[in-house]
């Protein structure tokens, strides 16, 4: 488990690829409302949209206040800042890409935010991670099939409990993922392009 009490170190690594960022993430909401801050151009790179965004953070309005969020396929982390910045204790960010990685732990440091980037594999950190976490943002590269995978390691590692939610973002023709009997759908939307949904976990 991430004790929130303690500070997250952001530890700064340094990038080879020269790549510039070529463009931003605004947070919409909270102490950050109104910053926008840079992303990098990793290929594939998805950010969510503020529209996406704000119905998310309105799903979530109890919720974020203290909470310890994990965002699995962190990208220009725009899920997770957003929740930092509506106050959420912490975050820890997984992302594959070593310069996104880098642009991420440069925003957070410049934000002076909770949170922890870990560059690798998704799927490989979620084995190596204790939880459980209040808020598990799971918005994976597209055409990968990566959401029943990734949801089978959040409840085989113990990731969520109780109370626990978990934001999903997924293809638009993809049909609902089968969960556990103690996990429920409970926000289910669609838009072009893209389907988002809103899982509450149980007690068992």
């Amino acid at each position: 488990m991430i004790a929130s009490s303690v500070r997250m170190k952001r530890v700064r690594k340094k990038s080879h690829s020269g790549r510039p960022s070529t463009g931003q993430v605004r947070v919409i909401g909270g102490q950050w409302r109104g910053r926008k801050l840079p992303v990098s151009d990793a290929l594939g790179l998805r950010p969510t949209t503020d529209r996406n965004k704000e119905t998310l953070f309105n799903w979530l309005m109890h919720q974020t206040t203290d909470a310890r969020c994990l965002d699995v396929f962190a990208g220009s982390g725009g899920l997770g800042i957003e929740a930092l910045s509506r106050y959420a204790a912490c975050c820890l960010f997984f992302e594959k890409d070593k310069e996104a990685a880098r642009q991420l732990e440069s925003n957070l440091a410049t934000l002076n935010a909770n949170g922890k980037v870990l560059q690798g594999d998704a799927l490989a950190l979620l084995g190596e991670q204790s939880g459980p976490f209040d808020i598990v943002f799971v918005d994976p590269p597209f055409k990968f099939d990566l959401v029943k995978p990734t949801l089978a390691l959040i409840q085989q590692n113990n990731l969520v409990c109780a109370g626990s939610v978990i934001y999903l973002e997924q293809e638009p023709d993809a049909p609902l993922p089968e969960l556990p009997g103690h996990w429920q759908v409970t926000k289910h939307k669609q838009s072009s392009g893209l389907q988002y949904l809103l899982i509450e976990v149980l007690p068992t």
